[in-house]
């Protein structure tokens, strides 16, 4: 349970109760706890253990992992409430401000700290707090608040009085006077029919009449309100059947079910729109039979608004829905439901933080994309990879678990090939519907030509026009947000860069201004060099916002939409994009990496990957799988109901072997080449990466400050640890960055590895010129 302790002379904090024991602690004096803030526990033990292997493997404390499960309300704040001493009078010895908070308290029994610094306008208000305690003015104490309030609907219903027929006649002949009151008790016995209880709300709706004429029955006691607790997000839908399986789903899934037997973990490598998704639903619906709960993980918000819809249509209100775009009062009520076990939350879907729910009986885990680096939180620690703690908590559970991709992660398919995991392949799109045609177009080429328009190739508008009379819609890939992503000066070749990042500011062309990708400074586009003064500043290179509005000059009658960052922003601005275009509402869609996740779209038949050379020209080992997986899944969006679509990838090198295993989508053949040159460069799945970053502002800090640490590796570790260096953006707020790589030959122990590492940290932090540079370790690092 949680319970509320007090740290210092003014602020107290929600803890959560791990044991219960009598060793006293040594080295200090133990804290009493202030009061027990729940009647039943909040995390049960299977969650407590989860949270501890995550802890340790990822080398963080209990308490970051306590705190990024729990939703924000369950972490209680203080608020410090002073009142008046009655018996103080001397007013004379108060200063200024200190009679300002003591005159306020004469009109008010008490003051929160909030309230004083509103009173005086300051933000620091405690030496003045503390000078009237002293002076004896005042008293203080520490009250804890709840932060979630459960949402109460209004009811009406009919006083006792008037439960005899005659009591009604009489009543209505009462009210032959007052006509409103009258239909407002008339309409109220037309819904009373519905054997419902009756919402406030639709009997003003059902009678036309206004809150305040209800009031006013409810004081001549013949109506009473009354409230009921409702959650703030619920899934309509009737269960529908399930979908009948083609022969290829059938054997798919039966191949699960049998690996099951032996395995608890089976990959499912199931080509893009091969109908993944409805084997997922038969086995749900078995686990679901055997009385169990059902985890289903996904890597985007955006693809959540799209399988929701598609599993309501079969589960209706099983469903609870957890991610970070929900508020927190509606996060509270699905963790309280998952807790307490309800029907309503059988099947839970959502994002990474899912897997911190209370579960109690969990039967099966679904993480679909798994594939997906979304899946890994980078900032704040915990940095967990949710499909891997997803596995243990699987096991902790003892229940299965499914990976589903298109192109599964070199790991998972190492390890599926190393009989680890179970392994299911299904290779036929869902109604025999071919994979899309790819072509790749030389764009160095057209340029000589001069067959470039903008930023379109002649055969990728021929493409698009050709799709666009046809009534089919159309996908663009690119994956910048913004116009441009450098302003550059003609004159003297200055461009703008971020004050506060290492990188150039990104021209935004909607609201005229240039903005940082990493610390959001923003400000006006200027009109003149700030070097030279000069006004020839030219764009370079491109972003979703300037392939957009290119799009509106070529094709003048179409509707064009955007999927980015920067559209996307509100709690419904995924739908919003998602239903248009479903809807036939957006004929082209240009977007960045969210449009390459799992959606579906029956009517696109048309891909275009814009500039497919900034995905491959990347300096990280992954570089090449990443690109390979962004435009297979990409492509994959193109013909998928009844037609075989088209895909076209703008290139300057069309001979790359990355794109050319992507235009025969040749997955084995890219597994096979990645391993070959992980195996030589010792990289994963061969070896495990632990990788230490160091932050501060100042910059010769950092720097002898890592050259230490490197020598303390070094002697441990040898030859596999690599660095020290600095990353491509080697300044983020204004903190400068220095990394330093640990390998983990397939042989050597990882908890010794970790302990060492440990003792190390322990070290750098002794040092005092060392203690305020952030350290910041990140196990399987990619």
């Amino acid at each position: 349970m949680r319970v509320a302790v007090s740290f210092g002379k003014s602020k107290m904090y929600s803890a959560l109760v791990l044991n219960i024991h009598q060793t006293k602690p040594t080295l200090y004096e133990a804290k009493d706890i202030h009061q027990i803030l729940d009647e039943i526990p909040l995390v049960n033990e299977l969650q407590l253990k989860h949270w501890q292997w995550i802890a340790s493997y990822y080398m963080c404390s209990l308490g970051d992992v306590y705190r990024a499960a729990l939703p924000s309300a369950f972490l209680l704040e203080s608020e410090t409430i002073i009142n008046k001493n009655e018996s103080f009078t001397d007013e004379s010895i108060l200063a200024d401000d200190e009679f300002l908070i003591f005159e306020a308290l004469q009109h008010q029994s008490q003051l929160t700290i909030h309230q004083v610094s509103d009173i005086l306008g300051k933000k620091k208000v405690m030496p003045i707090v503390n000078a009237l305690i002293k002076k004896e003015a005042i008293t203080i104490k520490e009250e804890i608040y709840e932060q979630y309030k459960p949402k109460l609907v209004k009811y009406v219903r009919l006083h006792a009085n008037y439960s005899s027929d005659d009591s009604l006649n009489a009543l209505l002949e009462e009210l032959s006077r007052a006509k409103k009151q009258r239909e407002a008790v008339l309409a109220f016995f037309q819904l009373l029919s519905t054997k419902k209880p009756i919402k406030a709300k639709d009997l003003e709706e059902k009678a036309a009449v206004s809150s305040s004429i209800l009031k006013s029955l409810v004081t001549k006691n013949i109506f009473e309100f009354y409230h009921i607790q409702t959650d703030r997000v619920q899934f309509k839908g009737d269960t529908n059947d399930l979908k009948v399986l083609n022969e290829f789903q059938e054997k798919a899934l039966a191949e699960i079910k049998e690996t099951f037997k032996e395995k608890d973990v089976t990959l499912l490598h199931g080509i893009t729109s091969s109908g993944k998704t409805e084997v997922y639903t038969k086995l749900i619906q078995e686990v679901l039979d055997a009385g169990k709960q059902v985890l289903f993980l996904l890597p985007e918000i955006a693809l959540t608004t799209q399988i929701i819809t598609r599993l309501q249509f079969y589960f209706g209100e099983q469903i609870s829905v957890f991610h970070s775009k929900y508020s927190m009062n509606e996060r509270v009520e699905v963790w309280n439901n998952i807790l307490e076990n309800k029907p309503k939350a059988r099947i839970i879907l959502g994002a990474r933080s899912c897997i911190f729910l209370p579960f109690s009986n969990l039967g099966l885990i679904v993480v679909d994309e798994e594939h997906e680096t979304s899946y890994k939180q980078f900032e704040p620690s915990p940095r967990y990879n949710a499909r891997d703690a997803a596995i243990v908590l699987s096991k902790l559970h003892s229940a299965k678990i499914l990976l589903g991709s298109a192109t599964p992660s070199l790991e998972s398919f190492f390890n599926a090939q190393q009989k680890k995991y179970g392994f299911v392949a299904l290779n036929r799109r869902h109604g025999n519907v071919q994979l899309p045609k790819i072509e790749l177009i030389d764009v160095k080429e057209k340029q000589r030509k001069k067959e470039m328009k903008g930023h379109f190739s002649d055969r990728l508008l021929k493409l698009i026009q050709e799709a666009l009379d046809l009534k089919e819609q159309v996908i663009l890939f690119q994956n910048r947000r913004g116009f441009s992503p450098v302003v550059e000066c003609k004159t003297c070749g200055v461009s703008p860069q971020c004050p506060n990042c290492d990188v150039s500011l990104t021209f935004h062309k909607f609201r005229y201004e240039l903005r940082c990708h990493y610390c959001n400074y923003q400000r006006a586009m200027p009109n003149s060099c700030g070097a030279c003064g000069s006004n020839t500043l030219d764009n370079k290179g491109f972003g979703t916002e300037k392939i957009e509005l290119e799009l509106k000059e070529l094709f003048p009658d179409f509707n064009i939409g955007r999927m980015d960052l920067d559209t996307t922003r509100g709690k419904f601005g995924y739908q919003k994009i998602i239903v248009a275009f479903e809807a036939k509402e957006i004929d082209i869609l240009v977007g960045t990496q969210m449009l390459s996740k799992g959606l579906d779209f029956e009517n696109v038949s048309l891909v275009g990957v814009l500039s497919a050379d900034s995905m491959l020209n990347y300096p990280d080992f992954r570089a090449h799988e990443r690109a390979y997986d962004m435009m297979v899944q990409v492509s994959g969006r193109a013909g998928r109901s009844k037609k075989q679509g088209n895909v076209a990838i703008q290139t300057y090198n069309p001979y790359h072997q990355i794109l050319q295993q992507v235009s025969t989508t040749n997955y084995i053949e890219m597994y096979k080449e990645q391993l070959q040159e992980r195996w030589q460069y010792k990289y994963p799945p061969y070896y495990r990466l632990i990788k230490i970053t160091l932050k501060h502002r100042d910059y010769t800090k950092v720097d002898t400050g890592v050259n230490w640490l490197f020598k303390a590796l070094y002697n441990s570790f040898g030859e596999n640890v690599l660095g020290p260096t600095a990353p491509a953006v080697s300044r983020i707020r204004n903190q400068y960055i220095k990394n330093i790589v640990i390998k983990i030959p397939p042989k050597q122990s990882l908890a010794n590895t970790k302990n060492q590492v440990t003792k190390i940290r322990n070290t750098f932090e002794a040092v005092k010129d060392f203690r305020p540079i952030r350290f910041i370790v990140d196990v399987d690092a990619y």
